[in-house]
């Protein structure tokens, strides 16, 4: 058996690696890696008594030819190469490169195997599901996806996501992956204002790369033992951490300042951080994949034990009076182009409203932890009374209307609901027959309506609906909330209904917005 794989120097190819090597049955290791990453030689001497089952390829998913040197003659694709953030904001043509053509172009080369075609295993994010907070932390496969203006990560993986679901490779899967605990933690987020797009209550599921590379070890073995067509190619999942894996920005930023013995209180002020435009949720369908690849073992706690273990000289942090730490490790960030405090002084008006609302918002935001309202106090961003808690137990989760029953089998969907849905959204099928094949393309069309293509699982099982986002780097979500019932249930949880901005980048990708009538 040879497996390939991409993005193998980021840290969830790593943690991958660790785990897929102890399958003896895999006689071959196929490696995609740009020639600049020079990570991957310290990565694999780690591994020397393998070192006769890889084959380096060194070059980009972009170029066609090396995908097809990638995946000449192996059983399984796994795309982990991403750009994510802070590169993809630094670096935006990347991002789009990687994420989106990367991904159009492996595949394209696998839809072109048609004899003993791989299978593919696509690895996107939940960021697709853009902002969330009190009013909807749970989310499931199927939920609409909103990805946060600006986010230029979410908009590329987005657009990755939908040509991967909408392909015609024979086995595909798309798995979305949840916030990420790894070893590179504080080296990754320490010379960024990344960290300050972090809503303090935005509700966060996490995961250790270590339990992610367990899952993509296990798909493998377990899809060697038996017949997964039915329960998993096909179909899109979200990599899920478990309950006890719930938190929300506070609180996974506390148990990071520990390790020096500080808080969030020692380190930041209030206003330090956006209060919108987030991305990160709770799963409520966090079981879904586990129960096929049993792959959850460690909780959060479990991450900051042995991470605390392997960096044991960060302790000498807590003999540092706090303040000194504040200002040379957090707020010298606030210089950071990517920093709120930097959009703020520097009139970066379209960041200011989509992150605030607002500089009248930004203003008005409590200056001292007392007075700010914490989830974790049993209190809401506008001040309302509410158990924490209770908010946290997945038995009282507030789901969305999808309008049609999300839990119908796929052989029960009828025209109605195809129709249903569409109009929900503002638009309308097209298509005037439906054979029961949930994989078939129908035509649709949008609240503006532009005509488009897509499957039924697309639409009704992954969250999909064509709008400006998908062809552009543009968001018009105040516009079609306006419209669409579903967007309107998430959107209008952290955005008034008489906001009316149009976000978008320009051709040098700087942010802008127009203000519609």
């Amino acid at each position: 058996m040879q497996i390939a794989i991409t993005g193998i120097t980021g840290n969830m190819g790593q943690a991958t690696l660790s785990q897929v090597i102890k399958n003896n049955n895999i006689t071959k290791f196929k490696f995609l890696v740009l020639e600049s990453d020079k990570r991957i030689k310290k990565i694999l001497k780690k591994y020397k008594k393998d070192k006769d089952k890889f084959e380096v390829i060194y070059g980009n998913i972009a170029d066609k030819s090396k995908c097809q040197q990638l995946v000449d003659g192996c059983d399984y694709v796994i795309n982990l190469a991403a750009v994510i953030p802070p590169h993809s904001d630094k670096n935006p043509l990347k991002a789009i490169e990687c994420n989106e053509v990367g991904v159009d172009t492996l595949v394209s080369v696998i839809e072109d195997i048609k004899d003993n075609q791989p299978k593919f295993i696509h690895i996107s994010t939940m960021a697709l599901y853009g902002n969330r907070n009190y009013k909807h932390p749970w989310a499931r496969v199927g939920d609409p996806l909103l990805v946060s203006p600006f986010d230029i990560y979410a908009a590329t993986k987005l657009r990755g996501e939908y040509r991967v679901l909408e392909s015609s490779i024979d086995n595909w899967v798309v798995l979305r992956q949840t916030a990420m605990l790894h070893n590179n933690m504080l080296a990754d987020n320490m010379d960024d204002g990344l960290m300050f797009h972090t809503c303090f209550n935005a509700p966060l599921e996490w995961i250790t790369a270590h339990d992610s590379g367990v899952l993509i070890a296990n798909i493998i073995i377990n899809d060697q033992e038996k017949d997964l067509s039915n329960v998993f190619w096909k179909k899109c999942f979200n990599i899920a951490g478990g309950l006890h894996n719930c938190k929300i920005g506070y609180d996974i930023l506390n148990d990071g300042f520990k390790i020096i013995g500080g808080t969030v209180k020692n380190f930041f002020k209030p206003n330090f951080n956006a209060t919108r435009n987030f991305h990160g949720v709770w799963f409520f369908d966090n079981d879904n994949l586990n129960d096929l690849f049993n792959y959850k073992s460690q909780s959060v706690e479990d991450f900051w034990n042995i991470f605390n273990k392997e960096h044991s000289y960060l302790k000498i942090g807590k003999i540092v009076p706090k303040y000194i730490l504040r200002k040379f490790a957090i707020e010298k960030l606030f210089k950071n182009p990517n920093s709120a405090k930097y959009w703020v002084k520097h009139d970066d008006q379209a960041k200011v409203i989509a992150y605030f609302g607002g500089l009248s918002n930004y203003f008005n935001i409590e200056k001292d932890w007392d007075s700010f309202n914490l989830l974790t106090n049993n209190k809401t961003d506008d001040g309302k009374n509410i158990n924490y808690d209770d908010l946290k137990n997945i038995k009282n989760a507030k789901l969305i209307n999808y309008y049609f029953d999300i839990d119908k089998d796929d052989k029960e969907i009828k025209l109605k609901d195809l129709q249903s849905v569409a109009n929900a959204h503002g638009g309308k099928l097209l298509s005037q027959k439906y054979d029961g094949n949930i994989y078939k393309k129908l035509k649709w069309e949008t609240q503006n309506n532009e005509v488009f293509e897509a499957s039924v699982y697309t639409i009704l099982r992954a969250g999909h609906w064509f709008n400006p986002v998908y062809k552009s780097n543009c968001w018009d979500f105040d516009m079609l909330a306006k419209k669409d019932k579903i967007f309107a249930q998430i959107w209008y949880d952290s955005h008034d209904k008489n906001e009316n901005i149009f976000y978008y980048f320009d051709d040098n990708f700087f942010a802008h917005y127009n203000k519609k009538d």
